[in-house]
């Protein structure tokens, strides 16, 4: 067998390996996910222009699991996003879906940080907001190290 064919025949062998090892890390991922109650997922939103596209998205995601018993979700706001949902400045759609996702259990966290950069408080944002205290980004960890898929649309 001359140089090169060892080298392929080496590299298909791990390979071929590799693919294993990971197929089965999936399979061990999907089926640890299956017995766990439900998926849990955060949605990080810092983009004004990128509201009503993630609310779309949340709403997306509740409906194709067959509604929100079947999914954990909490949205995540930090920067320009958060002017969007202060009551006096929220349109009615915005309104509406914040309203919609509070009674469907979405936890809605706004960034301390955020909210003292803005001067708002928390009775100024629309109902169903907590406050991210030690800040947006701190909250987006603490829910990765509690087991939530990231997704930032």
């Amino acid at each position: 067998m001359n140089r090169r064919n060892m080298l392929w025949s080496a590299a298909s062998t791990l390979g071929a390996a590799l693919g294993a090892a990971l197929g089965a890390s999936s399979a061990k991922a999907a089926t640890e996910a299956g017995a766990s109650s439900k998926l849990k997922v955060v949605y990080h939103l810092s983009d004004a222009e990128k509201v009503n596209f993630v609310l779309g998205n949340i709403q997306n995601h509740i409906d194709g699991v067959g509604g929100p018993e079947h999914v954990t979700i909490a949205l995540v706001i930090h920067g320009p996003a958060l002017r969007a949902f202060h009551s006096a400045q929220a349109n009615p759609e915005v309104s509406k879906r914040v309203g919609d996702f509070s009674k469907d259990g979405v936890e809605l966290a706004a960034c301390g940080n955020t909210m003292k950069a803005q001067n708002v408080t928390l009775n100024e944002l629309l109902p169903g907001f907590v406050s991210a205290e030690k800040g947006g980004v701190v909250r987006l960890a603490e829910l990765q190290s509690q087991g939530y898929l990231y997704l930032r649309p």
